[in-house]
């Protein structure tokens, strides 16, 4: 599905079904050097059972066309005029890692838009180290190298993974190296600046109104546990829920109480 947003196409994928307006939308926002794709596993189930689904690919990212926003603000912005484009009033928004932010922010910019949050390997603050912003600067392949080996658990080596056939690691290496070779301008980059310029994090989690959910991997080395708990306090209706043997790609490494756990919190806003 392609919307106009912000004078640039933006894809956004639909699980496999027509979009109608009568249903209720869920709204999947990826993370740094990422598309839609990293949602395949529980985007096509929530399509096929209630759901209009919109899997976003960021700006500068995937099918979605323009730059590559600099800022947690502006892609929430940016997020928020996609709902308008789609003609959404409200959705239940889950995003992961920099989409976490991006999806607190948005329910802070406009809490009346955001019927449930869903903040799946998530943390603020969401630093991230000089060895890997100057990675992702100068030598992006060392640095899809660093994430690669700390986003995934001992699980997601092939062949342990629990989707036979599907190697975890090696599907994610080759995202971002696509996405590379769609937008050379140092999107890896960008987005980590992002991430790591966001300041408005603990206000945007006291502000939130509706109910959330924090997802998170046991062994998540890249939004380690203790780097949670600013939000955990901070956010009014907050329901945590720990994936065990889970890194910090949590939707391939464990796709299945990913999808549960999602499910049942998305469904009960039906």
């Amino acid at each position: 599905m392609l919307l106009k947003v912000q004078e640039h196409d933006a894809y956004c994928y639909t699980g496999g079904r027509q979009f109608e307006p009568s249903l209720p939308t869920a709204v999947f926002i990826h993370g740094a050097q990422n598309d839609h794709s990293v949602w395949v596993l529980q985007t096509r189930y929530f399509a096929h059972h209630g759901f209009n689904v919109l899997a976003v690919d960021l700006p500068g990212h995937g099918r979605s066309k323009g730059a590559a926003l600099k800022t947690v603000e502006a892609l929430a912005d940016w997020l928020l005029a996609l709902l308008d484009a789609a003609g959404v009033p409200q959705a239940t928004l889950i995003g992961h890692s920099m989409g976490s932010l991006i999806a607190l922010e948005a329910a802070f910019r406009a809490p009346a838009r955001v019927a449930r949050l869903a903040l799946v390997g998530t943390a603020y603050p969401m630093k991230v180290s000089e060895a890997l912003l100057d990675a992702s600067l100068n030598d992006e392949q060392k640095a899809f190298d660093m994430v690669n080996i700390w986003s995934h658990s001992s699980i997601a080596q092939k062949p342990s993974c629990p989707g036979p056939g599907f190697y975890v690691m090696g599907g994610a290496m080759r995202l971002k190296q696509r996405i590379a070779k769609i937008n050379p301008n140092h999107v890896f980059h960008t987005d980590f600046e992002a991430c790591n310029a966001y300041a408005n994090g603990e206000q945007a989690a006291r502000s939130v109104k509706c109910p959330t959910l924090l997802l998170l991997g046991s062994l998540d080395l890249m939004t380690p546990a203790k780097a949670t708990a600013t939000l955990i306090n901070a956010i009014p209706q907050c329901q945590v829920v720990r994936i065990e043997a889970s890194g910090h790609d949590l939707m391939a490494e464990q796709p299945d109480p990913v999808l549960e756990t999602l499910y049942s919190f998305a469904r009960v806003a039906r």
